[in-house]
C-alpha cells in the first residue's frame, strides 16, 4: 500500500515517519519525500491510526490525487534545491519537474497555482532564498560563491531576488542577530 504524506521535506522527516510506522506495526517497503510504501494492506482503522499518529508529528496523509500531485511537485523542488549536489541545480526547472513527474508542465503549473495560490516559479524562488539564508548562516561561502552554487547569473541577481523576497539585502540578513528562517514545509 502506498501512502502520500504532506510536509516530508528532509531526511529526518523520512526517518521519523519510518519510525512511527514501525511503532504502529507496519513494515516500510520503500520511502521517499512525500511517499511511503508499506508491505501490509491497511484497512480504514489502520489508516485512521496512521493519520492520527502522523498528525501529532506535523505530517498529514493526502487522499486526493490532485493534492498528491501538488505535494509531489513540492517534494521534487525541495529535493532539487536543498538536497542535490550544487552542480546539478543548474537545470531547466520546468523540464526537470515535468520529466520527474512524467506530466505536461503547463498542466502541473496550472494545478499548482490553483492549489497553492502561488506559481511554481515563485515557489522555487522561495525555496532557493531559504537555502541562501542557510548558506549565509553557515558563513562558509561568500555571496559570489553562493550565487554560483545556487545557479544565479551573478551575486547582484541573487541580492535583488533576496531583497524582493525578504525585504533585506543578504548582508543585512547576515548582520541580524536573530535571523528568521522558515521551516521548509512552511515556505
Amino acid at each position: 500500500m502506498v501512502l502520500h504524506i504532506k510536509n516530508m521535506v528532509c531526511d529526518r522527516c523520512i526517518m521519523v515517519v519510518e519510525q512511527q510506522l514501525a511503532a504502529l506495526g507496519f513494515t516500510v517497503a520503500n520511502i521517499a519525500l512525500g511517499k511511503v510504501g508499506i508491505a501490509e494492506e491497511a484497512d480504514e482503522n489502520d489508516v485512521s491510526r496512521i493519520r492520527a499518529a502522523l498528525k501529532l508529528l506535523g505530517f498529514e496523509l493526502i487522499d486526493e490525487k490532485r493534492k498528491q500531485l501538488v505535494e509531489r511537485i513540492k517534494n521534487v523542488i525541495v529535493e532539487l534545491v536543498h538536497h542535490t549536489d550544487p552542480q546539478d541545480i543548474r537545470v531547466n526547472y520546468s523540464d526537470y519537474i515535468s520529466s520527474r513527474l512524467e506530466r505536461d508542465y503547463p498542466y502541473l503549473s496550472s494545478l499548482f497555482s490553483e492549489s497553492e495560490d502561488i506559481t511554481i516559479e515563485k515557489y522555487i524562488i522561495n525555496q532557493k532564498i531559504e537555502k541562501v539564508k542557510e548558506l549565509l548562516e553557515y558563513d562558509e561561502l561568500n555571496l559570489n560563491q553562493i550565487a554560483l552554487q545556487m545557479g544565479y547569473s551573478s551575486a547582484a541577481h541573487l541580492s535583488t531576488q533576496f531583497k524582493n523576497v525578504t525585504g533585506l539585502t543578504p548582508s543585512k540578513f547576515k548582520a541580524m542577530e536573530s535571523r528568521k528562517r522558515k521551516p521548509l514545509d512552511m515556505v
